[in-house]
């Protein structure tokens, strides 16, 4: 691994930046509502913390009413955490709904409650402590910023926008980019090598879900990027663990991330 400070930062919105996870519920209670036409409109006791618990399994959006669904007729959480793939098919074939049909509920049910009330929404969501200032700093430095997030890009500039970042300098792809995590940075390699051919550049990627970082590292032509899963996100206790046997993947802290990354580097540097 360099080492080095990046020269390019690649960072996962949910989970990394921003806790959106009482937002994901409330959406999420929603969209089930909506889809299953219940006409009791208050989640049962504990539902709530059960969600929290099983969401790390969650890749996209609209496997959150889904995830529900499975939770409510009595899925065990273990074998959720252990086999949501699966499960996430098989409940979408017995329910006979269709990803992009859950998808759609989910983001209507977003779009309407900005919509009627977006400081309710926004308040639904906290940026993590120190992200907003370091990314503030990033911003105005030489580091190339860049957001690559499975959630729409508009609802993470609406979140950016409220706390004032000023993200002219910002490169955002969202979900509407179609387009793979490995795909995006690949593409944004071929980008900097074009244009900065005579600067080496080192590619630094946080994010907080282990599959996702998994999937970069079996692209042989992703090799120099370094890889972070971020401990303070939307992943398991086990997958924390799993990352000491991972080669290429490190394990960083909030703390060391909101201090600009110095404090990582210098702690491997010692090593």
């Amino acid at each position: 691994m360099s080492v080095n400070a990046p020269t390019v930062l690649a960072l996962d919105f949910d989970g990394v930046l921003c806790n959106g996870m009482k937002e994901y519920f409330q959406t999420a209670w929603r969209a089930y509502c909506n889809l299953w036409q219940l006409e009791v409109s208050t989640p049962p006791d504990g539902l709530a913390e059960r969600f929290y618990r099983t969401r790390p399994v969650v890749e996209t959006g609209w496997e959150m009413p889904l995830l529900l669904r499975s939770l409510l007729l009595g899925t065990p959480e273990t074998d959720i955490l252990l086999n949501w793939s699966t499960i996430a098919k098989q409940q979408a074939a017995t329910d006979g709904v269709e990803p992009a049909q859950l998808a759609a509920e989910v983001d209507g049910v977003r779009d309407r409650w900005i919509k009627q009330d977006v400081d309710s929404w926004l308040a639904e969501q906290t940026f993590y402590p120190g992200i907003i200032p370091q990314l503030q700093a990033w911003l105005t430095s030489s580091t190339q910023v860049v957001i690559i997030s499975t959630k729409e890009g508009r609802f993470i500039q609406q979140l950016l926008r409220q706390q004032n970042v000023d993200f002219t300098r910002l490169q955002i792809f969202g979900k509407e980019v179609k387009r793979s995590k490995p795909e995006t940075l690949r593409s944004l390699i071929a980008e900097h090598n074009s244009t900065q051919r005579d600067r080496a550049a080192t590619f630094w990627f946080v994010e907080d879900r282990l599959q996702t970082l998994q999937a970069v590292r079996h692209q042989a032509d992703l090799a120099d990027v370094d890889l972070f899963l971020a401990d303070w996100g939307y992943n398991t206790q086990a997958e924390r663990d799993a990352v000491m046997h991972e080669p290429r993947i490190h394990l960083l802290s909030l703390p060391q991330l909101s201090q600009g990354w110095t404090a990582w580097i210098t702690e491997n540097r010692l090593k």
